[in-house]
């Protein structure tokens, strides 16, 4: 296997390889002393598994058009065309006359990559040790001295690339089995593009019919439908309900549902907490909460096991452009999942649990196949709207409902009520026939719905937004303050201890998509930046931004770490630290 990357100048053009056991790093330029090695490019590009970051879209045509035997001009013309046109690289490859062969094994990693984010972004949610940014300007002309800069500019990348796949290696072996069980390339796929393509190939198997986005008109009109099941007693909540199925529900230009003003500004009031409803969920309005169990009273979260996928079912709600025969397919690979996991093939519980959540992403995508606006409304709003009523019945009889959200409640139960409590989430199992799953916690703190801790039973700690451990899917934001706050309220560990007697240096820094590019003490240091706060930095000093001066956002008194070094730094400020997670500890509740 080889990482590749490639920087493409008006005058300078370079192919790197980075093998996946060696570390060696074999690079392939061409410039006005220099021709392409065409025949080692092939034979590397011919007889590996190569790997790239957004190498299907740019990389690879890039190649494909050097191996054509393009001048560095007219690569560069190509790169800007992929880069600035706006259209999908395939089209402007066309125009050119640039196809990739068929023959090359590829894997790119950027779809399969959570969220949206650059190799650079990747880079420092990873920690990795060196981030970099392109040392010249896109349109510079590269001098002989410089060509050892891009050199290592370009192998830094790579080695990002590596870490970024092996960061994803499961994702990918389970997408490389997949691939095998379905006769499809998968493993440059997201989730929601396995699960089109999944759906779509078994569909055709059955009926050997093509299946393309379904075309709705400009601002057409959808209503909700009325599940049977939802019942309500209090008179507000009757009329919401029928207001809901009242109301036309319009597409907006970009594909979307729009959602109505009178739902957006509605907050339904059930007990002590407020609800909002919404296109995407229902969630609860509380802030700065912490409520303990105690001898009295257990608190538990009751989450509906695979709820989209159970609704869809349950309603046979199928996409317009595949029909009745999707219900069967998607039943199939339901059925198929809850066996695979009972007899414990957790590839195949894996892999089509990918198809089973992923393809409610695609209900959305204009784009999909399985584009069906009509669908998604009504899958969410019997979501929010069976949450009610569970909500509603567990007030009536003095259970408080403290948190909710999506696909699950948080309540604050009586000792002597808990018995009402699992009639209620079973007779509520029963007339929705959707499954409850049920999770008992000593404590929550939460700031707001979608940023809390919750402390299990056994001791774990379940840790929700800004909480969550940072992983590929959001930047490092100093992530010790988090731990602090989390150990504090799980164990009554002091701020100042926990923070103090960490000497990971990653878990203090901040990482930063900065457009335009930062510089610091007239240092540059690219669109993607990392700092910590120093006790040697004033705090009238801050990271700024290249293009107007102004201030990079919570750099005040910050120090870039664009190296991670391996000895803790003298200078980190602790008292920041401690600051923000006391600050924390108070919108939490806690203190």
């Amino acid at each position: 296997m080889l990482f590749l990357d490639i920087e493409c100048y008006s005058n300078y053009f370079l192919i790197s390889f980075l093998h996946h056991k060696t570390g060696k790093v074999a690079a392939f330029e061409l410039h006005d002393t220099q021709p392409l090695q065409i025949d080692g490019v092939k034979k590397l590009m011919n007889n590996y598994t190569t790997v790239s970051f957004n190498g299907l879209s740019y990389d690879l045509p890039m190649i494909a058009a050097a191996l054509k035997g393009f001048s560095n001009a007219r690569l560069k013309a190509l790169s800007d065309s992929i880069i600035k046109s706006n259209l999908p690289s395939w089209r402007v490859c066309k125009e050119h006359n640039i196809f990739v062969p068929k023959s090359w094994d590829h894997i790119d990693l950027i779809e399969v990559a959570p969220g949206q984010a650059s190799l650079k972004i990747y880079g420092g949610r990873m920690n990795a040790p060196k981030m970099q940014d392109l040392p010249l300007e896109p349109d510079a002309i590269i001098q002989p001295e410089q060509f050892e800069l891009m050199r290592e500019y370009c192998a830094n990348d790579l080695r990002t690339t590596q870490m970024l796949y092996e960061k994803l290696s499961q994702q990918i072996a389970l997408r490389q089995s997949m691939s095998e069980q379905y006769g499809v390339d998968l493993r440059s796929k997201s989730d929601a593009q396995i699960a089109e393509t999944v759906i779509k190939s078994e569909l055709t198997k059955l009926t050997g019919n093509e299946y393309r986005a379904e075309q709705y008109p400009d601002n057409a009109v959808f209503h909700y439908h009325d599940p049977q099941f939802i019942e309500y007693r209090s008179p507000t909540l009757k009329t919401i309900f029928d207001r809901i199925v009242a109301t036309e529900f319009t597409l907006g230009g970009n594909g979307s549902i729009a959602m109505p003003d009178w739902l957006k500004d509605t907050k339904i009031k059930i007990g002590k907490t407020d609800y909002q409803m919404g296109i995407g969920g229902l969630h609860s309005c509380e802030k700065s909460q912490y409520v303990v169990a105690d001898e009295n009273t257990v608190l538990r979260d009751a989450d509906v096991a695979s709820y989209y996928p159970s609704i869809i079912l349950q309603q046979k709600l199928s996409p317009k452009a595949m029909g009745k025969d999707f219900i069967t397919i998607y039943q199939s690979i339901v059925s198929r999942r809850i066996e695979a996991k009972h007899r414990g093939d957790k590839v195949t519980a894996d892999t089509l649990k990918i198809c089973v959540n992923g393809s409610f992403g695609k209900l959305g995508s204009k784009y999909s196949a399985l584009y069906a606006p009509e669908l998604l409304i009504q899958t969410t709003l019997t979501g929010q709207l069976a949450l009610l009523m569970l909500i509603e019945k567990l007030e009536e009889n003095g259970i408080s409902v403290i948190s909710a959200n999506t696909d699950g409640i948080v309540s604050a139960i009586p000792k002597d009520k808990e018995r009402v409590y699992n009639e209620i989430c079973f007779d509520w199992m029963l007339t929705t026939s959707y499954e409850l799953e049920f999770t008992d916690y000593k404590a929550v703190a939460s700031r707001d719905v979608n940023n809390y801790i919750a402390v299990k039973t056994d001791g774990k700690i379940k840790r929700k937004g800004v909480f969550a451990e940072t992983g590929l899917s959001k930047n490092p934001d100093a992530t010790i303050i988090f731990e602090a706050v989390a150990e504090c309220v799980a164990n009554g560990a002091p701020i100042e201890q926990t923070i103090k007697q960490c000497k990971d240096i990653a878990k203090f820094v901040k990482v930063r998509r900065v457009q335009g590019g930062a510089v610091w003490r007239d240092v540059i240091l690219g669109k993607a930046v990392r700092f910590y706060y120093s006790s040697e930095v004033n705090n009238d000093e801050c990271i700024r931004y290249a293009k107007n001066s102004n201030k990079v956002p919570k750099s005040n008194g910050a120090r870039p770490l664009m190296d991670l070094p391996d000895v803790f730094p003298s200078d980190v400020n602790y008292q920041v630290y401690i600051d923000e997670a006391n600050s924390l500890l108070k919108e939490v509740g806690y203190a």
